[in-house]
């Protein structure tokens, strides 16, 4: 019996190490590779793009002539404003870091029309030239938190428009209706795909014209007629889209 039992566990003990020799064998099985991670966002490249917006007056539209007095009234109103751009930035590091860039634009107004003036009770009528468009060059710079761009821009800025109805009753020499200054402003883009943005921006824009011609009584209307007061700055909040390419 003891020999039989000494048989049985040989036999055990052989074919345990025939398993483990066939198990070694088998070709192991490796892990898989890791997925590739996608490339860092990078807001490097041509972008073109359209906006829209509101632009306002920071002013009131009382002052004084400095022939005959305080006038009152005249005040503008705000009013849409929209157009196109066009730039180009660069990041430094993508995913986050800093961004650098220039951008240009073009944009139509649609300003509501002043409100009365009066020189005491007479009316008083400016002859500057209105504003119908407007465009700007500017700098950009700002830090990218990956598709989160949070930016300050400025540089110069220009705009025109038509003379006033008034010019053919004025009789003394009027400005061109060119007018040139700066902008100033900042704002927050974030881009949803790969190739398009969202943003919202903030400008204040300086356009000065310089025109500071006498003032003209005429006793048959009777009216006034005069440079009326230098309303240079406005303020521009916009939305706008943007394709990268």
């Amino acid at each position: 019996m003891m020999t039989s039992l000494r048989v049985a566990l040989l036999g055990v003990a052989a074919g345990s190490v025939a398993l483990g020799a066939q198990a070694a064998d088998l070709p192991r099985r490796a892990p898989p590779p890791p997925l590739p991670l996608p490339p860092a966002f990078t807001w490097t490249g041509f972008y073109a793009g359209v906006n829209a917006g509101y632009a306002f007056r920071t002013g009131s539209g009382g002052f004084t002539d400095p022939a005959y007095g305080a006038v009152t009234g005249g005040n503008r109103s705000g009013g849409f404003a929209g157009g196109g751009q066009i730039g180009y930035n660069y990041q430094f590091t993508p995913g986050s870091g800093f961004v650098i860039g220039v951008e240009t634009d073009i944009q139509g107004t649609a300003f509501g029309k002043a409100d009365a003036a009066y020189l005491g009770t007479t009316p008083y009528y400016s002859v500057r030239p209105s504003l119908d468009y407007f465009g700007t060059v500017r700098g950009r710079l700002g830090y990218a938190f990956d598709r989160v761009l949070i930016y300050g821009t400025g540089g110069f800025a220009y705009g025109g428009g038509a003379r006033s109805s008034y010019v053919a009753t004025y009789p003394y020499t009027l400005p061109g209706t060119g007018r040139t200054g700066y902008a100033a402003g900042g704002g927050i883009e974030y881009a949803f795909t790969e190739k398009l943005s969202a943003k919202v921006e903030a400008l204040y824009l300086h356009l000065d014209r310089g025109f500071t011609g006498t003032t003209y009584y005429s006793a048959a209307v009777p009216a006034y007629y005069g440079a009326g007061k230098q309303d240079s700055g406005f303020a521009l909040v916009r939305s706008g889209v943007n394709y990268r390419f």
